[in-house]
């Protein structure tokens, strides 16, 4: 991973906007603080993979938690069209 000052990705945002193409590029300013710079493509994928892991966690955490939806039987549930 790239690592930039502001100042420095001021003066060259082309080339670190081409570089984010590829890989991360962290920003660390004077304070201490960091900031990362990607592209939108891989931004989305993170996120799609953190709803989806949040999703298992709360599926799991249900299980242990015996809080499982018992779904019907399938004769249970063609037995209301029978009537």
């Amino acid at each position: 991973m790239e690592t930039t000052n502001p100042k420095k990705l001021r003066a060259e945002m082309k080339d670190y906007l081409e570089l984010a193409k590829n890989e991360p590029v962290r920003i660390q300013r004077r304070s201490g603080e960091s900031y990362i710079l990607l592209n939108e493509h891989d931004f989305t994928k993170m996120q799609a993979e953190i709803i989806s892991l949040q999703r298992r966690l709360l599926s799991m955490s249900n299980v242990l938690d015996d809080e499982v939806y018992d779904e019907p039987s399938t004769e249970d549930r063609l037995s209301r069209f029978k009537a």
